[in-house]
């Protein structure tokens, strides 16, 4: 991403490991502020283990160590006054925001839609949709006050492009993540502020590397492995890889945000090998 010449603040939600991080280092290296967020709490209805204090620490680091500013703090996406407060303390410091990375998300288990229980349909709608709504809420007054418009991108889900068995929740959160999208680009775009979505296949985070997914991928074992799932994923992608790396989905998010696509808005860009256009 070319370094901006007026400086860009940039929001992040999940910023404390994974591809939240990495939009945030590639940003800072850009020359952006960042202001982050994220839960460092565990959900009962979530398989894998949560981003931790330590990992934000580590972000803050990181983002310092590439030479960039970064307020950072602990915030639920689905609190919207916590989002709010993050945002306020952030934009007092480091300006108001020109750019936005709604990327906070979670994976529940894996079920038949009818069989979801109502917890883990609740926490995923909550956090990957009304979260993703909190947040961009929050975000635009800022943007709107300092009047120079601006950019925001949503993580969506190449799970919203093309429909699998057992992620009822999850693709039904990702699928209105698109929805919000449009209507967030209709009514920002009176103010120069544009709206799109990124639509990632499968990603090596711990999102993707835990027994949870393997299980979608190889129902077949008891306990498959991310060698026995590998082939499987290959296979569904038209490219022949079976993910793809944390750092395709920044290129995607930096280039949204850049003045490069400027005139780019209300679009999904999958980042998919392949999989929506798969027959």
């Amino acid at each position: 991403m070319t370094r901006a010449t007026h400086q860009q603040v940039a929001l992040i939600s999940g910023v404390a490991r994974g591809q939240g991080r990495a939009h945030a280092l590639r940003l800072a290296e850009a020359g952006a502020s960042i202001i982050g967020f994220d839960a460092l709490q565990e959900y009962p209805t979530v398989p894998f283990g949560q981003a931790t204090q330590d990992d934000l620490d580590e972000t803050v680091a990181l983002v310092e160590q590439a030479g960039g500013q970064i307020h950072a703090a602990r915030a639920d996406a689905r609190d919207r006054a916590a989002v709010t407060d993050v945002v306020e303390h952030g934009v007092k410091r480091l300006g108001n925001l020109t750019s936005v990375v709604v990327n906070a998300g979670i994976g529940i288990e894996s079920f038949p839609f009818w069989e979801i229980p109502q917890d883990s349909w609740q926490d995923c709608i909550d956090v990957n949709l009304t979260g993703a709504w909190n947040t961009a809420s929050a975000a635009v007054p800022s943007m709107l006050d300092g009047g120079r418009g601006g950019s925001i991108v949503l993580t969506s889900s190449a799970a919203a492009l093309k429909a699998a068995p057992n992620l009822g929740a999850y693709t039904a959160a990702k699928t209105g993540l698109i929805g919000l999208m449009r209507c967030m680009a209709a009514d920002l775009a009176p103010h120069r502020i544009r709206a799109n979505c990124v639509c990632p296949t499968s990603v090596p985070t711990e999102f993707l590397h835990n027994e949870r997914l393997f299980r979608i991928f190889r129902p077949d074992l008891d306990s498959p492995t991310v060698d026995d799932a590998r082939p499987v994923m290959a296979a569904m992608h038209p490219l022949g890889e079976p993910w793809i790396e944390v750092q395709d989905v920044t290129s995607a998010v930096a280039f949204l945000l850049s003045e490069e696509s400027r005139y780019i808005t209300g679009v999904t860009l999958p980042i998919d090998l392949g999989l929506s256009i798969k027959f």
